[in-house]
């Protein structure tokens, strides 16, 4: 019993990641009605990111971060990946948005490739994985046998917070209102005032964010970042997705949740299980119940 609880606090911090990034997919495809698979880079762009921000705080501070600082960071990484999120759709995917779906999904493609690629190049950042600095104090708690870490909780109390606001802001806010309507019909969102423009972008400003918080998280626990990481976990992220219903914001946190359990547990006892766990998921849900968990099917005019 106590593997078990052990398994399952490894399977949530898992699985938190995968939510917030698959927040961000179901939140572009809710809204613009793509897919996304430049998103997963977010992450590492967050991730990278931190790693200079931490640089440059310890540089100017000879003791350990504070949490001010700390909270710093993690808000500059956010926000300036987030503004990443704005332009890459503006200048790549807001040209196409009256073509064809499978001309933004190769864009999409090719966005991704140039992320991954593009900060390879640059001297300053290079192929080579960097150690990620430690942000939050390690303090080890033993609960009737369990480990539990300091890291581990505030990852999990941050990225709960996270997601609670985004539901709030979604559901409750007139911003979110705006956000449902243009879901639902953008011509008719446009000729009751709403400013589709204005919803699109803050849309791929949320997700990225998101993204980028995630990559901070997922880099606090397995301290090594390279510009590829954002590619396997952006993968695993849409399964999760598709999951919980594609589109639906508590379909994505339920399937984070339920994919990063279920690969940690699948781990413990094989590795490539581990590996293939998520496709198999992907292949069942697609199956037995191809809107997702909560998702629901949608006629959609042609």
């Amino acid at each position: 019993m106590t593997t078990f609880f052990q398994l399952l606090i490894y399977g949530l911090q898992l699985g938190s990641v995968y939510a917030l990034l698959a927040l961000g997919y179901t939140m572009v495809y809710g809204i613009v009605g793509m897919i996304n698979f430049a998103h997963g880079d977010f992450l590492m762009i967050g991730a990278l990111s931190t790693v200079f921000l931490a640089m440059a705080f310890m540089n100017t501070s000879s003791a350990a971060l504070s949490a001010i600082q700390v909270i710093t960071i993690i808000l500059i990484a956010m926000i300036g990946t987030g503004l990443i999120g704005v332009l890459v759709e503006a200048i790549a995917y807001k040209p196409l948005r009256d073509r064809p779906r499978m001309t933004a999904l190769i864009t999409a493609v090719g966005v991704s490739m140039f992320l991954q690629n593009f900060p390879r190049a640059l001297p300053f950042i290079g192929p080579n994985p960097r150690p990620f600095p430690r942000l939050f104090p390690l303090v080890q708690l033993n609960l009737g046998g369990v480990t539990i870490t300091s890291t581990q909780l505030i990852m999990l109390g941050l990225s709960i917070i996270l997601m609670v606001i985004l539901y709030f802001i979604v559901n409750k806010t007139p911003l979110g209102a705006q956000m449902r309507a243009v879901s639902m019909d953008k011509d008719a969102a446009l000729l009751m005032g709403i400013n589709i423009n204005v919803i699109i972008s803050l849309t791929f400003f949320i997700g990225a964010a998101l993204a980028s918080s995630s990559g901070i998280f997922y880099a606090s626990i397995y301290p090594q970042v390279d510009v590829y990481m954002g590619s396997w976990l952006g993968t695993k992220s849409f399964i999760a997705a598709v999951l919980g219903g594609i589109g639906d914001i508590r379909g994505a946190m339920l399937g984070g949740f339920i994919l990063g359990i279920s690969e940690i547990f699948a781990t413990s006892i094989n590795s490539n299980l581990g590996y293939m766990i998520g496709f198999i998921v992907l292949i069942l849900i697609l199956l037995f119940k191809p809107a997702g968990l909560l998702g629901k099917f949608s006629i959609e005019k042609v």
